[in-house]
């Protein structure tokens, strides 16, 4: 039975652009190491925007990465990716972007412009996943994930309901249901919705990564609370992972198989050694990882 190392919350919300209010949950300056290959949590909302009154969106210009991959989960609203690489799209509740720097891209992240002439409910999360030294300088890839290609799944005894991003969830019949996103290492990313006073049991592969993260609700693992807006940190020992449900939850599990790499990062880039970055870092101000221009007739701006 898994056990519970720790758990972290962060109450110091920051901008990322004018378009996302985020609490970051850890950084690849702190859990990296601890929580391979995830390198980085960024929480937005829940938050209610205004309509738009001008041409303006708000969101976040274009900006470099490299060297690993960006994911985006979106639970209410609406964001629209393009990146230099001609990847880019727009993605709405219960879709996901999965995007691959990996070698170097610029991209531009902006609310969507139905959202932005709308307004609403806005909630978001963004994931850095570390790519392995092997791969980290491959082309980079763009992947829209539609909430309708996102496998769903009834948990037993009226639980709740488990979604499959990445990886795979086998359920109580022995059946695998495998998720839509391609991966470079092995990572399950389940989106889950709860049912108050549910016990949840599940499976995850032994020595992997494994964390827990509430968005609403509150759970209650290894003798611990667990509430909203909070990270558990689990044991990678084991392969059950069980809970109960105090209250209707809204959950996220992130489980990975570790890398076991040097990480050294800086700003938007991610490596494994520092000249690494340096070298990233003129390559992008030589422009070698693209640039981004303005699409005449757009409101990209």
């Amino acid at each position: 039975m898994k056990k519970v190392l720790f758990t972290q919350r962060s109450d110091y919300p920051h901008w990322v652009g004018d378009g996302f209010p985020v609490r970051s949950l850890f950084t690849y300056r702190d859990l990296a190491k601890d929580i391979s290959p995830f390198l980085l949590m960024d929480y937005a909302g829940p938050t209610e925007f205004p309509a738009s009154t001008d041409e303006h969106r708000r969101g976040v210009e274009s900006h470099p990465h490299r060297g690993f991959e960006t994911v985006t989960l979106v639970y209410d609203g609406e964001v629209e990716h393009r990146d230099s690489a001609g990847g880019g799209g727009v993605i709405q509740k219960g879709d996901v972007q999965w995007m691959t720097a990996a070698s170097g891209l610029v991209h531009e992240e902006h609310h969507g412009r139905n959202f932005s002439k709308t307004g609403g409910r806005f909630e978001m999360i963004q994931l850095w996943v570390n790519l392995p030294k092997k791969d980290k300088m491959t082309q980079p890839r763009y992947q829209g994930i539609k909430n309708a290609d996102i496998p769903k799944m009834n948990l037993p005894q009226s639980a709740g309901s488990l979604s499959v991003i990445a990886g795979s969830y086998q359920d109580d019949k022995g059946q695998a249901h495998a998720g839509p996103a391609k991966t470079f290492s092995p990572i399950n990313l389940w989106n889950m919705h709860l049912n108050a006073g549910a016990e949840v049991e599940l499976k995850v592969p032994a020595e992997h990564t494994a964390v827990l993260f509430v968005l609403s609700g509150q759970i209650k693992i290894d003798d611990k609370t667990v509430g909203e807006a909070e990270l558990a940190v689990l044991d990678p020992h084991g392969e059950t992972l069980k809970f109960t449900v105090a209250e209707e939850t809204k959950l996220l599990f992130l489980g990975g198989e570790p890398l076991n790499e040097p990480i050294a990062g800086h700003g938007p880039f991610v490596m494994n050694t520092y000249p690494e970055i340096l070298k990233a870092m003129q390559d992008f101000e030589m422009g070698k990882m693209g640039t981004l221009t303005p699409i005449e007739g757009s409101d990209f701006k």
